[in-house]
């Protein structure tokens, strides 16, 4: 039997092999911490790891032991107090000897949970696990940004770390069997008549006829002497072409209400869901891009620090942004090429006669050029005019449109799996 041992440093990760095992093992442990996590962290912490506790009562190793009751014959030695037939006194309640497993007790004794550190990358698999995107299409692959070398063939001109020594050698030995090969064929020609006269030697006039044709022979030899072993010429180089890598593109539009009835709060779990679902893109998509779209009685494409800080208010037109969008994607983000997702934050407020206006251009313009369409209403109030309008919409569009109530902050991550849970064909 053979028996194969790797030792190969691993560095920091030799145990990475055990930590999967485990994760594996406790996987519902974590993914229930991941949860309770996403809604008490910040939003500047949602890429980092999490520190993950399991009770010690579960991550214990299955032991056998005597259970209670039942009828056993022990024979101690050296006993000299107690017969068969004596009974035993039970210990008084509470005074076990066993080390307790709460988290606090009047002893000073106690055990507590097992913590340990999952990774960035981990705690992101296990936050958007069993999630995808609806209507997940790969639409245009796009090698502008990314791009790999690959051979390409053989060039006359390169770098020195380029050169290809087989086929440089195979040249250089082919040009001087070009240059020599009449020279070749005229020494075998005179080292045959050579050895003819000297076999036939019967006049003193072949002497010097051998001498002769020894000088000649010498000459032609030192002249293929002087035809260099390898020169320029013979130089072949590895040609390396770049290659586009294919990617698939993105984009995300975050549209939000800014009106005076969003205050800083609503903002925030707006925040948090826009990244949410932005970390979510990024695993799908090679390629994603974000178009921050605020707006009032007017929208207007602003970058992320304005989207979320600025302190510009008004009233309420919700059809604008939309518009805006509408336009961008003409524009910028033509569908053959792009997969284009929207999510759009309000707390339901809109202008009178407006929210009809914004289903006909979602339903018309735009839902028939995303991948899919997010609308979240963060209000703990009754449902208005936009809600139901949006309700409309939902019913043309029943697989890339999807709409959810966020009332605090503990919402935004169960609205977030609802939104995007795997669906079953």
């Amino acid at each position: 039997m053979s028996f194969i041992i790797d030792r190969r440093l691993s560095g920091k990760n030799k145990s990475a092999v055990n930590r999967q095992r485990f994760l594996r093992r406790y996987r519902q442990h974590i993914k229930r911490a991941v949860a309770e996590s996403v809604g008490k962290r910040s939003i500047t912490d949602i890429e980092t790891g999490e520190r993950i506790s399991i009770p010690s009562k579960d991550v214990s190793e299955p032991i056998f032991n005597h259970g209670p009751g039942g009828e056993r014959t022990i024979i101690h030695p050296g006993n000299k107090e107690f017969i068969t037939g004596d009974t035993f006194p039970r210990p008084p309640g509470g005074g076990g000897g066993g080390a307790g497993e709460g988290n606090a007790s009047n002893t000073g004794e106690g055990m507590d949970d097992f913590v340990f550190q999952i990774t960035q990358e981990e705690f992101l698999d296990f936050m958007f696990e069993d999630l995808e995107l609806p209507n997940l299409v790969k639409r245009q692959l796009a090698g502008t940004e990314a791009f790999k070398y690959v051979h390409g063939g053989i060039s006359n001109v390169g770098t020195p770390n380029q050169i290809n020594i087989v086929r440089t050698l195979r040249n250089a030995h082919a040009r001087r069997m070009a240059l020599s090969g009449g020279k070749r064929r005229q020494i075998r020609q005179l080292e045959q008549e050579i050895q003819e006269l000297e076999e036939n030697h019967n006049h003193p006039q072949d002497d010097q006829r051998i001498n002769g044709l020894k000088i000649e022979l010498q000459e032609l030899k030192e002249r293929i002497k002087r035809v260099p072993f390898l020169d320029d010429f013979d130089l072949k180089y590895n040609l390396n072409i770049k290659q586009p890598l294919p990617s698939s593109k993105a984009v995300m539009f975050c549209i939000m209400d800014v009106s005076g009835s969003m205050n800083q709060a609503t903002k925030d779990m707006a925040k948090r869901f826009f990244i949410l679902l932005y970390l979510f893109l990024q695993r799908n998509y090679d390629h994603t891009e974000v178009v921050f779209i605020r707006h009032h009685t007017s929208a207007k494409e602003v970058d992320e620090e304005e989207f979320f800080y600025s302190r510009e208010t008004g009233g309420t037109i919700v059809s604008s942004a939309l518009k805006l969008m509408k336009e961008i994607m003409t524009d910028r983000f033509p569908i053959e090429e792009w997969n284009i997702y929207g999510a759009q934050a309000s707390d339901g407020d809109n202008w009178n006669d407006d929210s009809s206006t914004c289903y006909n251009i979602l339903n018309n313009k735009i839902m028939p050029q995303v991948q899919h369409f997010s609308y979240i209403e963060i209000t703990p109030r009754e449902h208005q005019a936009l809600w139901r309008e949006y309700e409309q919409v939902q019913g043309c569009y029943p697989d890339s449109f999807a709409l959810q109530q966020i009332v605090q902050i503990a919402d935004i991550y169960p609205v977030f799996r609802e939104l995007f849970h795997r669906r079953i064909a």
